[in-house]
């Protein structure tokens, strides 16, 4: 799959969708696209392809428990945006389905409280913040933004 974003939430979190289904080597290339855009990423020219290209072979021969590569035109914030995209993707990869059924229900409530959650759920409130603690939520969602923030440092 190739895809072109000009935001860089939006790639964190196809990025972190992929990763956490499994089978997928993630390059992803922060740089300038040769505009006007074709109809196709495929048809598409500019340094981001060429990154994204060194990103994904990157990827492809990495022994690590996350297949993933980040390159950018400034190749200090891409290599720490790699590297948190890497904790958030191996911590995701160790959480129970207990804790995954408790963030997606959060994340898909869109802020609602923990009560209405548990509710949902069929379990205490207690249940539902345990579990997001133990699925190191909030740290996560911290390390998101980061990635975020550092994927956009990547092209200046």
């Amino acid at each position: 799959m190739q895809a072109v974003a000009r935001s860089a939430g939006l790639v964190v979190d196809v990025v972190l969708w992929m990763l956490r289904r499994g089978g997928w080597s993630v390059g992803i290339g922060c740089g300038a696209v040769d505009e006007p855009m074709p109809a196709s990423p495929r048809e598409a020219a500019g340094p981001a392809f060429v990154l994204a290209r060194e990103a994904v072979e990157a990827a492809k021969s990495r022994q690590r428990m996350v297949p993933l590569a980040v390159r950018g035109s400034d190749e200090g914030a891409a290599l720490d945006a790699e590297a948190v995209l890497m904790l958030v993707a191996a911590t995701g990869a160790r959480r129970s389905a207990a804790g995954w059924e408790a963030v997606d229900a959060v994340e898909e409530a869109g802020g609602t409280r923990q009560e209405d959650v548990a509710a949902r759920l069929g379990i205490s409130q207690q249940a539902v913040s345990q579990r997001l603690r133990t699925a190191l939520y909030d740290e996560t969602r911290a390390a998101t933004r980061a990635a975020t923030h550092l994927l956009t440092t990547a092209h200046p």
